[in-house]
């Protein structure tokens, strides 16, 4: 016989007993940014439990890829992050040629670098932008939008496209910078150090976005390393980790810029990092401009290319963190395997861990901080 417990709730709660209620985060919820879905569990605001649910996105991707060309994935990866088109671009086109054992030219490496690093700027305004929004202040992504618009035609004049330029091939680059292109960017350059200080008045020192986001998703840095979290979120938990200096490709040893570390841990460091970083790119993209080497912007390959057999991993710094490809060649024109390691996949394992234990009303302010794009979440 199975015992019940006959009291009404009234009494159930005057002899200390509460439930637990579930509720469900997303998937159309607008502060995922992206079809995403967590059930959370609560004891009254309080966040007991957040189990992620992923997949709703998924598009085979690396499926696909067994039955392309080399070439032929290139556009595949515009289709990962979305908001940094460029960076999939780079990160696959290293892994073949890391297979190919070739090496872009110089000039081809720098045009790399330029564009990456306007691609990571546009990505962090954008992230910005949002994730101020996603806490209650509008005006900061109607200014971070103004700036990101700008290289957003700075890549149009340069590839072609805004979002998925398609424009990095395995030896170098589709074509030369057009020749107003450099003018525009330096323009651009010179004028965004400013811009950003423009974005530091309004939310830096500003007491309520202070309040919202110190010591709001705490992570600390034996987490990270546990949870293999990197990029950003790292370096706010004081991880001084950066594949661009680290273990460096595509020339970034010849440039001279730093790499933000903070110790907060929370999500008001994570937008720390991610402003300082702005920065730096438009220092490093200035560099870029400013030594842009003679010569040819790519290497001849051949159209129906087969590398030979072998296995390699590329990981490259992308605006979120560590961006790997794991490509397998059987010798055909077609790769026998290929795996991508998204940063966002990865960081998004720490979320039930910075959330748990906190208000439900900081889960916004949490997941936000992770900078999520589900696009190269599910694949």
């Amino acid at each position: 016989m199975v015992e019940t417990d006959s009291k009404l709730p009234e009494e159930r709660l005057l002899r200390g007993k509460t439930e637990t209620m579930e509720v469900n985060f997303g998937p159309q919820h607008p502060s995922t940014h992206g079809v995403f879905r967590a059930v959370v569990e609560l004891d009254g605001e309080t966040v007991v439990k957040v189990v992620p649910h992923l997949g709703f996105l998924h598009r085979g991707i690396e499926k696909l890829a067994e039955h392309r060309t080399y070439s032929q994935i290139i556009p595949l990866t515009d289709r990962l992050d979305y908001m940094a088109g460029a960076s999939n671009n780079l990160g696959y086109c290293l892994a073949v040629e890391k297979l190919l054992k070739i090496e872009a030219p110089p000039r081809g490496q720098f045009i790399r670098v330029i564009l990456t690093e306007l691609s990571r700027i546009s990505s962090h305004l954008f992230w910005a932008g949002a994730n101020a929004h996603d806490l209650g202040a509008m005006t900061p992504f109607f200014y971070m939008c103004r700036e990101r618009e700008q290289i957003l035609f700075l890549l149009e004049r340069a590839t072609g496209a805004r979002l998925t330029p398609s424009f990095f091939r395995i030896g170098g680059v589709a074509l030369d910078l057009p020749p107003e292109f450099a003018d525009e960017c330096h323009n651009f350059v010179e004028a965004f150090p400013g811009r950003v200080d423009e974005y530091e008045t309004l939310l830096t020192e500003n007491p309520i976005w202070k309040s919202r986001t110190q010591g709001v998703g705490y992570l600390p840095a034996k987490d990270c390393i546990a949870l293999g979290v990197s990029g950003p979120m790292a370096r706010a938990s004081g991880i001084n980790w950066d594949l661009r200096k680290d273990m460096p490709y595509s020339g970034y040893e010849k440039f001279y810029f730093q790499v933000p570390v903070y110790s907060g841990c929370d999500a008001y460091d994570r937008y720390r990092v991610r402003i300082m970083e702005m920065r730096q790119s438009c220092e490093i993209v200035r560099q870029a401009l400013e030594g842009l080497p003679e010569g040819e912007h790519s290497v001849p390959v051949k159209a129906n290319l087969k590398p030979p057999a072998g296995e390699v991993y590329m990981a490259i710094e992308a605006p979120r963190g560590e961006l790997g490809f794991y490509l397998v060649s059987d010798g055909s024109a077609s790769p026998y395997r290929l795996k991508i390691r998204p940063p966002t996949f990865v960081n998004l394992q720490a979320f039930p861990r910075m959330s748990e234990g906190g208000l439900f009303s900081d889960m916004v302010a949490a997941l936000s901080s992770i900078d999520l794009v589900l696009a190269e979440v599910d694949r």
